[in-house]
């Protein structure tokens, strides 16, 4: 089953000032989408409010699965996911970081170790799996954010500016993460950006946004 997710007419105001002005989009299931603007276009509340974490002051997010709508709730909540800029991560091993989720799933021991360990290894951190998480890099960091978010099988993953404060190598790793996913399927990507260049980089269906508005989707040429 694969989540479909579809905003309508989202409005957002902070403290009086607009931020979205009736967006609407809906988004294909199994594929990259890549949401790109400059910087307080609205890209990153336009995110949070697809991944249900933010309420918008009107319109509404609906999914279905298999053309069936799904209650907003906690189990819908559990197959979405959202990677933010900044990572926040456990002062413990990288693999108890990204086991973390699926612990508290109840997921049995051996199950969960196989799982980590083959998200540690798509990333590209297997190496560091017994190395406590404060100790890596911001673009390390942010990867594993990406394999914690993997490690639980979200149907629907939203990467918010995934590599901002990122370096070049680990940029290249992080574009390449996505690109997989996208070749692999299973799930929807969304990523926001405000490089034009990564976004093309990253060949998929591109939104811009422009003053709170979604000005023009489709691919990157």
């Amino acid at each position: 089953m694969s989540l479909k997710p579809t905003a309508r007419h989202i409005w957002k105001n902070y403290d009086g000032n607009p931020v979205l002005k009736d967006c609407s989009f809906s988004f294909e299931k199994n594929g990259i989408y890549v949401l790109t603007g400059p910087n307080g276009s609205g890209k990153s509340t336009f995110l949070r409010i697809c991944a249900l974490l933010e309420k918008p002051d009107k319109g509404e997010v609906e999914y279905s699965s298999d053309g069936n709508p799904v209650s907003n709730g906690i189990e819908l909540k559990r197959r979405i996911t959202l990677v933010l800029p900044r990572v926040g991560v456990f002062n413990t091993t990288v693999f108890k970081n990204v086991a973390y989720g699926l612990r508290i799933r109840g997921m049995q021991k051996r199950e969960m170790e196989s799982r980590v360990d083959a998200m540690l290894e798509f990333v590209g951190l297997i190496h560091k799996r017994d190395q406590n998480a404060l100790t890596l890099s911001s673009g390390e960091t942010q990867r594993l954010g990406i394999a914690r978010a993997l490690a639980i099988g979200p149907e629907t993953l939203f990467l918010d500016e995934p590599t901002a404060s990122v370096d070049v190598k680990n940029t290249e790793i992080i574009e390449n993460i996505i690109l997989t996913m996208g070749r692999k399927g299973g799930s929807t990507v969304v990523v926001t950006t405000h490089d034009r260049e990564q976004a093309e980089r990253l060949n998929g269906c591109l939104l811009v946004m422009k003053d709170g508005r979604i000005d023009g989707a489709g691919p990157p040429s």
